[in-house]
């Protein structure tokens, strides 16, 4: 499985959203700083999140995105399935056999269903609230202090 930057972009808005929305709604401009993504980027994954049901929003000059739900209530897993569809390092059937003509003889079946099954347990056993505890210091709350190139 090969997490796109969609899928990365998503969790890390929604890292943002929960380290710094304890002070209100969030405004996708200002994740933007903080991250270095576009606004336009960001705003394609907020539209899903926000369909989703995983963020809140709300207009006005107090407007911007909050989350859904508590951190520790939104997991990876969520997030990675619904931005990349699949955590599967290959195709699988709902019964989680491969959906070639040889699966009953398939020995590689067996390796990709354990690892199919690691790669959701970590991501389903890993919430937002957990990847907070991880990041250091003022990592999501500060906009970093980058040199400004002019060509």
């Amino acid at each position: 499985m090969i997490v796109s930057t969609r899928g990365r972009y998503a969790l890390l808005l929604m890292l943002d959203i929960a380290a710094n929305g304890t002070r209100g709604n969030i405004k996708i401009k200002d994740i933007s700083r903080r991250q270095g993504i576009s606004v336009k980027y960001l705003e394609q994954i907020i539209t899903i999140l926000n369909k989703a049901g995983y963020v809140r929003s709300e207009r006005g000059p107090q407007g911007g995105y909050r989350l859904a739900s508590k951190p520790d209530e939104i997991t990876a897993g969520m997030i990675v399935r619904l931005m990349e569809g699949s955590a599967s390092p290959a195709q699988y059937t709902e019964d989680g056999m491969s959906e070639t003509p040889y699966s009953a003889v398939c020995i590689t079946t067996v390796l990709w269903k354990r690892l199919s099954d690691s790669v959701n347990e970590v991501l389903d056993g890993t919430t937002l609230a957990d990847m907070l505890k991880w990041v250091p210091g003022d990592r999501l709350t500060e906009v970093p202090d980058l040199p400004e190139y002019c060509i």
